[in-house]
């Protein structure tokens, strides 16, 4: 019987032959740029090597754009949230998804679980565990030879000419490269920042509250009673994972009257919806987005039902945190129904919308056009936080607030969480990716294509590959001029 490393190999070699077989065009097509001192210029640079950066590079490379690079500021890995501060058993996605593979049977999630765990594995799973998907994304990096440098973060962009001078920061001291393209494949964080509300931070000492989607050592929960604003996923994840460290108790707090029992994000996975939101009128795509907002989607059945069988869990419908404070050494939190006192507090509220405190785009935040600069929504469906997010082009590109005041932003395309308005809530989630991932190579090498089509004539004119011999040549000498 074939051990996992045995089919894992073998695995690898299908991925080449089926490479090859959908390889046509293979030839590189982009014409290579040198700065002013005769450096290397990158055609792309991949902020991120998470699920989306991987996809976008490997999409790129099959598309003849391989001057590429990726960079992640976690040691390798540890890429995006899967081992860091997401705490979920499985994935909240079906099983089913496709679209990392561009089309490869053999790159598939299916195809890596089956070589890793044995014939029948696949079968036998409902949903993959988290664990396997970040086993699955080394793997993909791997087979791949994907040119990753990790522990390198992004710290300043500048428009030089054609092309960017992008600063990073790295163990070795500050590095410098150039990019004519960047990608921003920053997962949820992208688009903004995780932020603890401003009335709980200012009323709680730092080291008594956090947020969910950082990293927290556990452990400081044993014995301590533990409060959580919130009811998405990672709410309940952080009651689970805390009760399971040893807090005493662990109570889940909410505005809503009712936790959602429909996930309306389920119902618009189809094709016509992820391939082409972004085809949608305005008008269309915020009323979807006010509705995702208001509706809300569940937490993860798993996760709500395990924690249901904790008995020093609750939690707390219709109770916002109306007044939050120290009484002694204690966190004392007032509610409509009742008041509580906890030990530490854990903040699972999501991201805030605001791109200039992102270290990336803080230089020319202000310029990227925001849909508050495009559209005005009927008062019915006000919701000022959406307002903030970017205005997007067709293949994730940014557009300048103000025509002329920063046209290089174009060149700069937002792969993550901000798209939710323009591109659909799906489109960098895993879902998405099968249409997605499509779209912004399309936008790319659209991109790069035109900006060297006035030289198509002459590479034409200069193209000598011979496909015949002409037989006369020997004899007439008219024919071999």
């Amino acid at each position: 019987m074939k051990t996992d490393e045995a089919r894992l190999q073998a695995l690898a070699q299908r991925i080449g032959t089926e490479s090859e077989m959908l390889a046509y065009p293979s030839r590189s097509w982009v014409d290579q740029v040198s700065d002013d001192a005769g450096g290397p210029v990158l055609d792309v640079l991949i902020v991120g090597a998470g699920q989306c950066g991987l996809a976008v590079g490997q999409g790129l490379i099959r598309d003849g754009v391989g001057n590429i690079l990726l960079i992640d500021r976690n040691r390798e890995g540890y890429e995006g949230p899967w081992l860091t501060y997401a705490r979920m058993n499985t994935l909240r996605t079906p099983k089913i998804q496709v679209g990392m593979d561009h089309g490869l049977p053999s790159l598939t999630t299916r195809a890596w679980y089956e070589a890793k765990y044995g014939p029948g594995s696949w079968d036998a799973v409902d949903r993959v565990s988290r664990e396997d998907w970040m086993g699955y994304l080394r793997w993909y990096r791997k087979v791949l030879n994907l040119p990753v440098r990790n522990e390198r973060e992004l710290v300043d962009v500048a428009q030089e000419r054609n092309w960017f001078r992008v600063t990073l920061k790295s163990p070795n001291g500050a590095e410098t490269v150039r990019a004519r393209r960047i990608v921003m494949a920053t997962g949820f964080e992208g688009n903004g920042e995780w932020r603890v509300p401003d009335e709980i931070a200012a009323a709680l000492p730092p080291e008594r509250r956090v947020h969910s989607n950082t990293v927290i050592d556990f452990a400081r929960y044993r014995g301590k009673r533990v409060g959580i604003l919130g009811h998405g996923a990672s709410a309940f994840d952080a009651a689970i994972t805390a009760i399971r460290h040893g807090a005493q108790s662990a109570d889940i707090c909410f505005r809503r009257e009712t936790i959602p029992t429909i996930n309306p994000y389920r119902g618009v996975e189809y094709v016509g919806f992820l391939k082409d939101f972004s085809e949608m009128d305005d008008a269309i795509r915020w009323s979807l987005n006010y509705f995702f907002d208001v509706h809300d989607q569940p937490p993860a059945k798993g996760s709500f039902e395990l924690a249901q069988t904790f008995s020093n869990f609750a939690m707390h419908s219709g109770s916002p945190w109306l007044e939050v404070g120290m009484a002694g050494d204690e966190i004392r939190i007032r509610t409509p129904h009742r008041t509580f006192l906890f030990d530490e507090v854990i903040c699972a509220t999501g991201s805030v919308p605001d791109l200039g405190r992102r270290i990336e785009l803080r230089s020319f935040a202000g310029d990227i056009a925001l849909w508050r600069d495009r559209y005005t929504p009927p008062p019915a469906e006000e919701r000022e936080l959406l307002g903030f997010y970017p205005y997007l082009g067709a293949h994730y590109e940014l557009q300048e607030k103000t025509p002329g005041c920063a046209p290089f932003l174009n060149r700069i395309y937002a792969f993550n969480f901000s798209a939710i308005l323009s591109m659909g809530p799906h489109s960098t989630s895993i879902s998405g990716h099968k249409y997605s991932v499509p779209r912004i190579i399309r936008g790319i090498t659209r991109s790069l294509f035109l900006e060297q089509q006035h030289g198509v004539m002459d590479g034409i004119k200069s193209f000598r590959e011979p496909e015949i011999v002409w037989p006369c040549a020997a004899r007439h000498s008219e024919c071999a001029t």
